[in-house]
């Protein structure tokens, strides 16, 4: 997986890209939508193996749990511009599934579950896979994590917002 810093970084990207408003509440539902996903190590100890539909990288890393989960997060928040709460939710949410197939570890991503157990992997895997843990975070692999995801994701992010912040301020 990529680590919750990288996932974080990309869901305020899209909130901030998407959101005109700037809802600190969306931002705030985009970021946690798109860590929610990693809940799913919590199967391990339940006996559950990475392989099944409910392991690691299965069904909350999928498309119909991203549909689901926005739909209920965009219900339950949103009273007005559900198309914006939904988009932003969705993107961020399916997004750690994105950024987990470009990672340099792991056994793929349950995208299509439940309709089929195939994990997939993208082309590019240049980011290194974050370990499971706080203390093997706080290590060599750990700082080769945040590396590769400031190459990967931090830069391309703060291009983004950047463009953004010329956009807005020249569109005035």
């Amino acid at each position: 997986m990529a680590s919750l810093f990288g996932h974080g970084i990309l869901a305020f990207t899209i909130s901030k890209v998407i959101d005109k408003q700037d809802l600190k509440i969306l931002m705030i539902l985009a970021i946690v939508s798109s860590i929610i996903p990693d809940a799913d190590v919590l199967a391990f100890s339940f006996g559950i193996p990475y392989e099944h539909m409910f392991g690691h990288r299965g069904f909350t890393h999928s498309i119909v749990f991203a549909l689901l989960w926005s739909t209920l997060l965009t219900f339950i928040f949103s009273k007005t511009k559900r198309l914006v709460f939904f988009s932003v939710l969705f993107l961020a949410t399916v997004s750690h599934g994105i950024l987990d197939a470009m990672t340099s570890g792991g056994k793929g991503v349950g995208f299509l579950i439940p309709f089929s157990d195939d994990r997939y992997f993208f082309h590019f895997r240049g980011i290194k896979v974050s370990p499971i843990g706080i203390e093997k975070f706080f290590s060599e692999w750990g700082k080769q994590v945040l590396i590769s995801e400031f190459k990967y994701i931090v830069i391309p992010c703060f291009l983004v917002l950047f463009l953004v912040f010329l956009r807005n301020k020249y569109r005035k």
